[in-house]
């Protein structure tokens, strides 16, 4: 749902602390994962950092690609308002900006589609072997700090006029508390001890936080290079295997920016898409409703 074509695609500028603040959600949980290797290697790894870190993980990418993505973003299946309410919190623990926010980027995404107006796409500087590696880190991370704000007027009005999500999205900076702070109150919990919280805070916190940034990035970066391009699509979104577990099917892009409001990315034989079967259970028990499920009338459709 958009204004039209006269609403222009960007509206003001980001304010230096919430700039500031872009910064340090990028580059903390970055510096965390950078030294993560190092850190279990000797020491500072255990079983409940594990475990905490793969709860917080599945719970914040579920949230970005269930809710952010497929349900705010592309409409893909209706939910009950404590559905749709969990989702935007959930996304919100990813530490990847208000829902809002990123619905509006990611909507301003398909309509300009590895074109000018895209906020993120790899071959926005060329196609030399420089221009490719300027446009890959531009794609993955770059793009993250520069201060225009997406037009959420023009890309998200549906959310900017439901009460819910508005108060969810101003409510952000309790989410990334919540993100940080319970994984560390748990790990305490769990070992008993102050060093358990230090880890839980930074393996469960920042290491997955970052990991599951980088995971998303991914799918903006290396799925707009390389991969399987099946269907026909306007630009250059491929299906890229490696990153399906991980990405909880994010990664049959291809597939997606070839039908977009479609609930299951991962259409072809063998493509696993978790996020896919998380919505089947969502609509089997009544929490979800008026699913875009692929047929064969769709699909046959994206190969013509």
């Amino acid at each position: 749902m958009t204004h039209g074509p006269a609403e222009p695609i960007v509206r003001g500028r980001r304010p230096l602390a919430a700039h500031l603040a872009v910064h340090a959600f990028v580059l903390v949980p970055f510096a965390a994962l950078a030294v993560a290797a190092p850190i279990a290697w000797g020491w500072g790894l255990n079983w409940s950092d594990l475990l905490l870190a793969g709860l917080f993980y599945v719970v914040s990418g579920l949230g970005i690609s269930i809710g952010y993505h497929r349900h705010f973003t592309h409409r893909s299946f209706r939910a009950k308002r404590g559905l749709r309410i969990a989702l935007a919190v959930a996304g919100g623990l990813a530490l990847q900006g208000p829902v809002i926010n990123w619905v509006a980027d990611h909507r301003r995404h398909h309509a300009y589609s590895d074109r000018e107006g895209d906020p993120h796409s790899p071959w926005r500087f060329g196609t030399s072997p420089v221009a490719v590696a300027r446009g890959f880190w531009h794609a993955h991370m770059g793009w993250l700090f520069e201060r225009d704000l997406t037009n959420a007027e023009r890309f998200a009005p549906d959310l900017l006029e439901d009460r819910d999500i508005r108060r969810i999205d101003r409510l952000f900076p309790l989410w990334t508390t919540i993100s940080l702070v319970v994984p560390s109150a748990l790990g305490g919990l769990l070992s008993w001890s102050w060093w358990g919280a230090l880890t839980g805070f930074f393996w469960a916190g920042l290491v997955r936080a970052s990991f599951l940034h980088h995971v998303t990035w991914s799918v903006n970066s290396i799925c707009h290079m390389i991969g399987e391009r099946p269907f026909k699509s306007r630009d250059k979104a491929a299906n890229f295997w490696p990153l399906a577990i991980v990405s909880f099917g994010e990664s049959w892009h291809n597939s997606h920016h070839a039908d977009p409001t479609c609930a299951r990315h991962g259409v072809l034989r063998g493509q696993l898409d978790i996020s896919a079967r998380v919505i089947w259970f969502f609509e089997k028990v009544g929490w979800a409703w008026k699913v875009r499920w692929p047929t064969r009338r769709r699909l046959a459709r994206l190969s013509a």
